[in-house]
């Protein structure tokens, strides 16, 4: 525990939700909830109009359009939330070294390793400045946490939300900790919680008046210890410049349950590929294989195989894979499959009989190449979901405007109109309305969808030609470090 609140927790406020908000001016102030939206889709994020109606995050869909049928349903669109994540770490970035991102939309920051804060002060006119400069930067809001650790730095940015700033001072942790509900703290998931308050603990003063003794008895020497250290507000864990990845995994969940056993090991050999990928882009190889299969009763099942080394060749994790799927029973269907590898390593113990493989393919591609008349015809591997067609097969349709997808939410760009977003389509038809992040509310067209003068584009930035901040922290003025004491932001006790 530090004796200044200089470990800083930044979270975006209902991030992909405001995001779309932002680029979006007829969503401004009406209820987004973003996630999956077929018959299985989950939710991603909800905004807080979404949230009043009891929409959250991991709800299924069908319930979230039970509860807000009004709302705006809209289909994920990553490349803007990374781009909008990579700016916000740019400026943590500048406050310190030390910086742990947990996620796309939140961040611990030391600022004390920063040089940029050594008492509550100055720690709370950093916070207030950075609060400024993401929503100048981004155009969204985020919330900050102050404290002197990780865990409480966490908590107070929980507590600021939305759009506030909250510091917790040295000294008042138990205080403020004790009439909290104990799932607050980490390590205390619904299976822990349900067992505390099976033995009448449910908010966290309960659990420093049992004592560490009670709750070793409960759940274990590690976690009881822990847990009562923690119920008493310390936490000494630090904040880690790079987080070092454990495993690499891929899965789909398929709106109708799959049967078909062929059709079942396809989309196995599809996800081995795409794990793949994520670890060689990640430069690692990994030595254990594993397979999630979720099955049509929800039961859900894991099998591993481990190799004689560590390896990334996709032969070896498909066929490793493969055979792991022959173990599971799959005749009731699946509705979800995933393919992971853990034991990672920064090289790779190649498999000579993989090696081998591999060449004989790669011969039998060139022949196919010389002769595609004598060849059997190899589907190329896919990278979207089930069933969407991407590698050769889709450089061959991508001009076409009939084979064209439109999600609910994507920008699209039309020759006459200009810039829009869909918002849906069917029956030969997309609705598209045309705005921008810096437009007012625009109009509503709907087009065929294989309109040739309408086609998908890149997301707009959610800001234009704002104020210059490339030399902010050291530049900022104080007239800009948002509202002070009393107009948003907190100080506990």
């Amino acid at each position: 525990m530090r004796a200044a609140p200089t470990i800083l927790h930044l979270d975006m406020d209902a991030f992909y939700a405001s995001a779309e908000q932002a680029a979006k001016p007829s969503l401004r102030g009406k209820p987004v909830v973003v996630g999956g939206l077929g018959m299985r889709g989950v939710v991603a994020t909800a905004s807080y109009e979404a949230r009043r109606l009891g929409v959250h995050s991991a709800m299924p869909m069908a319930q979230a359009r039970r509860l807000a049928p009004n709302a705006a349903y809209l289909v994920p669109r990553f490349a803007l939330y990374r781009t909008v994540s990579d700016q916000v770490m740019e400026l943590l970035g500048r406050l310190s070294p030390l910086v742990e991102p947990l996620s796309l939309d939140e961040a611990f920051v030391d600022l004390e390793a920063g040089g940029v804060a050594d008492d509550s002060a100055s720690a709370r006119l950093v916070g207030e400045q950075l609060r400024t400069v993401i929503r100048a930067v981004t155009g969204l809001s985020g919330s900050v946490g102050l404290a002197g650790s990780k865990m409480l730095a966490k908590i107070a940015s929980e507590e600021a939300k939305p759009d506030g700033l909250l510091l917790i001072e040295p000294g008042t942790e138990r205080e403020l900790l004790a009439p909290m509900s104990v799932r607050i703290l980490p390590g205390v998931g619904p299976a822990t919680g349900d067992h505390l308050r099976r033995a009448g603990m449910t908010v966290v003063s309960h659990l420093t008046e049992a004592g560490e003794a009670e709750l070793v008895r409960l759940l274990g020497k590690a976690h009881g210890v822990a847990l009562h250290r923690m119920a008493q507000g310390y936490d000494d864990r630090p904040v880690v410049a790079e987080r070092d990845a454990k495993s690499v995994s891929v899965e789909d969940t398929f709106e109708v349950d799959l049967h078909d056993r062929v059709r079942v090991r396809a989309e196995v050999e599809r996800l081995a590929a795409r794990c793949v990928q994520r670890l060689r882009g990640a430069g690692r190889s990994g030595r254990t294989v594993v397979l999630k299969v979720r099955r049509y009763d929800f039961s859900t099942l894991t099998r591993s195989e481990t190799l004689r080394g560590p390896t990334d060749d996709p032969t070896v994790v498909r066929e490793a894979a493969a055979r792991l799927l022959e173990a599971v029973d799959t005749t009731g269907g699946v509705r979800l499959l995933g393919v992971g590898v853990t034991g990672l390593a920064d090289f790779t113990q190649e498999d000579l009989f993989a090696q081998a493989a591999h060449a004989e393919q790669a011969a039998h591609a060139e022949h196919a190449a010389e002769d595609p008349e004598g060849a059997d015809a190899v589907p190329d591997e896919r990278e979207g979901p089930a069933g969407e067609a991407t590698g050769a097969e889709s450089r061959k349709i991508e001009e076409t405007p009939a084979s064209r997808r439109w999600p609910a939410g994507h920008d699209v760009r039309h020759d006459v109109h200009g810039h829009g977003w869909v918002q849906g389509s069917g029956v030969g038809r997309v609705t598209v309305r045309f705005e921008e992040p810096w437009t007012p509310p625009g109009r509503v067209r709907t087009f065929r969808v294989d309109d040739p003068a309408l086609r998908p584009a890149d997301p707009l930035p959610l800001v234009r030609d704002g104020e210059d901040y490339s030399s902010w922290p050291a530049s900022l003025p104080k007239s800009l470090s948002g509202p002070g004491p009393g107009e948003g932001d907190e100080s506990r006790p």
